[in-house]
């Protein structure tokens, strides 16, 4: 009976992690592709601000008037948020290795708890600098905070997996 119990609760193990990980892989695509078409996501904010808080508002509108005259005037400076948004689809292909062999590579794990780490003082620091309004940078240190979640349970689960 041991025996049966075993590889079923390591299958369920191997189970959950990959339902994490598939979760975090969707959020860095998401993340990386709506990173793509800035200025017709703001267009349509821009558009429909009512649909957000009034002290939102004013920001939408500053952004969305800064990309789109930096676009009519200077398009190649989209191109860093082009390679930002590149750089969220290679960071998730990184999670396919453990996806495949959680074990072996728990260190991009690792990695990505880190990542989700740095994106605090990241986002308090240089947001100051640019004068990012500070619940903007709150709203950005929270895709760290809520990234890290799934990351350390999987990061858990995977560390009962090599006690199996």
């Amino acid at each position: 009976m041991s025996e049966n119990a075993k590889p079923e609760n390591e299958a369920i193990l191997r189970q959950k992690i990959k339902v994490l990980l598939y979760l975090f892989i969707f959020g860095l695509i998401i993340s990386g592709l709506t990173a793509f078409p800035i200025e017709t996501q703001l267009q349509f904010a821009v558009q429909h601000l009512s649909a957000f808080p009034n002290f939102i508002q004013p920001w939408l509108q500053t952004v969305y008037e800064a990309i789109k005259t930096t676009n009519a005037n200077y398009p190649f400076l989209s191109y860093g948020t082009d390679w930002l948004a590149f750089a969220h689809l290679v960071i998730a292909v990184a999670f396919i290795g453990p996806l495949r062999d959680p074990v072996k590579n728990i260190w991009v794990i690792e990695f990505g708890m880190i990542a989700c780490i740095m994106v605090i003082p990241l986002a308090l620091i240089a947001g100051h600098i640019r004068e990012i309004p500070i619940y903007w940078r709150i709203i950005d240190c929270s895709f760290g905070a809520l990234g890290i979640l799934p990351l350390y349970y999987c990061f858990r689960l995977i560390k009962c997996l090599e006690i199996h």
